[in-house]
């Protein structure tokens, strides 16, 4: 495999694990899982409406800073940084 090649293969599997954890999280607990994530309270609301109104939100920004810490990694491993 070339060196743009497994560098390509790292960006695309980070990109995939990322995006598998934004759609766990904000399809999975804010849809599908919002019932029984209901059952639960915290600070006086329930925690599938939290998840569905503010918790997708804060993950993705958390996942940005994720993903520019890990590309960082990446670059200077694959020797492409500025």
């Amino acid at each position: 495999m070339s060196k743009n090649n497994a560098y390509w293969s790292a960006n695309v599997s980070l990109m995939i694990k990322l995006l598998v954890v934004w759609f766990v999280v904000s399809f999975g607990c804010g849809i599908l899982l919002v019932d029984v994530l209901n059952n639960i309270q915290i600070g006086g609301y329930k925690l599938g409406f939290w998840f569905a109104q503010q918790g997708a939100i804060y993950t993705f920004v958390v996942l940005i800073f994720i993903y520019a810490k890990k590309m960082a990694a990446l670059d200077i491993e694959h020797g492409v940084d500025e």
